[in-house]
């Protein structure tokens, strides 16, 4: 009974595997210097939420691995939780404030989900990414319409990625920086 505490959770290793993947990839600094994404805390934040949705809209409608997909947000939320305590946020204030963040995290995952949807040439993931990346100021149209691109390049290929890689505990993204600048169309 007391060698169960030793043991390791293969399970808890590819949610853990999976989870880092897609802060590594949220962390990557070509987001921040050639996507002019903010580099601040709220900034860090959206873009880990892009990442997350992104992957979560690949596990989830997967009936093998939505339990996988369930276990990666859960990560998630004790990551955040962790994070704002770091942060000096009173007991009192987490679960207020880890109520704001899954709303935003729903929020946003229901916009990307229909912007990524919808026929209408990118614009609706355009004016989505301006609201939510950068808080309705974006730098330039091109900028936003760069990271449009790279969302809808990671749904394709995370769309191929094998179930079996991603149960394994593997998960893709393109090269941020592989996505070529975008003229403005404005």
């Amino acid at each position: 009974m007391i060698l169960s505490l030793f043991r390791r959770d293969r399970r808890g290793d590819t949610i853990s595997a999976l989870y880092g993947m897609i802060v590594a990839q949220a962390r990557l600094p070509c987001f921040y210097r050639d996507y002019a994404v903010p580099d601040t805390v709220n900034g860090r934040f959206d873009l880990i939420v892009l990442h997350l949705a992104l992957a979560l809209g690949r596990l989830m409608p997967d009936a093998e691995l939505k339990a996988l997909g369930q276990g990666v947000f859960d990560q998630f939320c004790v990551d955040m939780d962790s994070n704002l305590r770091e942060m000096g946020i009173s007991d009192v204030k987490v679960a207020k404030e880890m109520r704001r963040m899954g709303e935003a995290y729903y929020g946003r995952a229901r916009a990307y989900d229909a912007a990524l949807a919808a026929s209408d040439g990118g614009q609706g993931l355009v004016e989505a990414l301006s609201r939510n990346i950068y808080s309705g100021a974006p730098p330039d149209t091109a900028v936003v319409r760069r990271l449009a691109a790279y969302m809808q390049e990671a749904v394709v290929g995370l769309r191929t990625q094998p179930s079996a890689d991603l149960a394994a505990g593997t998960i893709g993204f393109p090269d941020p920086g592989a996505i070529p600048p975008r003229q403005d169309k404005s």
